[in-house]
């Protein structure tokens, strides 16, 4: 039986597109506290079924797949710009397809404005009534307001008319970054990305015997097995390890691991394999804040999905994507690598930043380690202990050495130099992953 935060959930899903919805509505609708109706509506903010905006509520959005995450609705564009909606709320729910500046005569304006887009535009009172009639909603900058002419048309063609108090370019530059933030997203691999589903998860319940769990293993030839109550509920988790020494007729409840480690839907999947590492695990279940199991992944799936990532096309770059593009190496058979200081990578002192700094010694450590053994690795420690100022437009040389390797970890001393005298020394220590 779904709980009631479940519930909620179910229900929110099944509202038209664009409805408005509110935490006393839900309350009394499935006669629930006001508590664990905002809990739930949280929780469909971050599953992206609905947007809040301010002084408007709560909405429900269409859910995005993930490659039309960088579509932004226009419910996502009010609270990028700080805007209020002054018509046409209906159609917040709508995804816009490209936005249009208006910066140009209004004939000039309505070739390029279509249905679907958004306009830019300040206090030009027929743009947004032509715009409006085109099909596309409109952005109101610098403060201004709209015409009563211009909000009926909003609210009749279900077109959202917005203003801020910004300036066009300024709204045009925080749009762009929207939309590039939205793109980087779009590459971070969740655990909904790679999970096994709950159909497809091969389970145990708490009242079955072990014997139950031989069967598992002999039709599955998997060593684990999460275990769940009646409800669905996640209580535990069954390994080999566990069943050793019991015989058959014993419950699972007596052996298994009891309160295992868990991970959300929207874990990355890098988070959860380095978990996996530390805590030496194979299997993870992926359960809700109500401990209701949603599904498993397994080391095998996490491995193979940061492989695959790995060998996609950048879309979006991320400062480590801008740091690891100055690094060029020295020479073919060298291992050394130079690395030139770049405005972005700086502190207010105008001299590298600590975070870019780590970066480029783990980056070094983590190339030389791919030319030793080929294998994946996973930072564990770095302790940095001598670290020099340098300078914006500086080119360093980084010389990592590898000082002990095994099949499971590895140290490497990373030593960072400028006009030959040493500004950095570092010790890191990998956990190092099979393939």
């Amino acid at each position: 039986m779904a709980t009631k935060h479940e519930q909620i959930l179910q229900y929110i899903e099944k509202l038209p597109v664009g409805e408005k919805i509110s935490v006393r509505r839900i309350a009394k609708e499935l006669q629930v506290s006001e508590g664990t109706a905002y809990r739930a509506i949280k929780e469909a903010e971050v599953q992206r079924l609905v947007s809040t905006i301010e002084r408007v509520g709560t909405i429900r959005i269409e859910r995005k797949n993930k490659e039309n995450i960088e579509r932004l609705t226009y419910a996502e564009i009010v609270n990028i710009v700080d805007g209020q909606v002054l018509g046409g709320r209906a159609g917040l729910h709508k995804s816009l397809t490209k936005f249009v500046i208006g910066a140009m005569q209004l004939d000039d304006m309505m070739r390029y404005t279509e249905a679907g887009n958004l306009l830019i535009v300040g206090n030009r009172y027929k743009a947004h009534e032509y715009a409006l009639q085109a099909g596309a909603a409109v952005l109101v900058t610098g403060g201004f307001e709209a015409s009563d002419t211009v909000k009926k048309l909003a609210d009749e063609y279900e077109l959202p008319v917005i203003s801020t108090s910004y300036d066009t370019f300024t709204v045009a530059t925080m749009i762009n970054r929207a939309i590039y933030d939205q793109l980087i997203k779009k590459e971070i691999l969740l655990i909904e990305d790679i999970l096994i589903p709950l159909e497809e998860t091969h389970l145990l319940n708490e009242k079955d015997t072990i014997s139950r769990y031989h069967e598992k293993n002999e039709e599955t030839s998997h060593g684990g097995f999460p275990v769940v109550d009646d409800n669905g509920k996640l209580v535990g988790i069954i390994t080999s390890r566990d069943v050793m020494g019991h015989g058959p007729s014993e419950m699972v409840e007596k052996v298994m691991t009891k309160d295992p480690i868990t991970v959300s839907m929207q874990t990355s999947v890098a988070a959860a394999g380095h978990r996996m590492i530390w805590e030496g695990i194979d299997l993870l279940p992926v359960a809700n804040e109500q401990g209701k199991l949603k599904g498993v992944i397994s080391r095998q799936d996490v491995l193979k999905a940061i492989q695959t990532a790995q060998r996609q096309p950048q879309q979006g770059e991320t400062i480590d994507d801008i740091i690891k593009s100055q690094m060029t190496q020295q020479s073919a058979d060298k291992l050394a690598l130079d690395f030139k200081v770049t405005p972005q990578m700086t502190n207010a002192y105008g001299s590298i930043s600590y975070g870019a700094y780590s970066m480029i010694l783990i980056e070094a450590a983590t190339a030389a380690l791919k030319t030793k053994n080929r294998k994946d690795s996973a930072l564990e420690n770095m302790t940095v202990y001598y670290l020099n100022p340098v300078q914006l437009d500086s080119t360093v040389s980084i010389k990592p050495v590898i000082l002990d390797i095994s099949r499971k970890s590895a140290k490497v001393d990373v030593e960072v130099t400028f006009d030959n005298k040493i500004v950095g020394k570092a010790l890191l220590t990998f956990q190092l992953l099979d393939r």
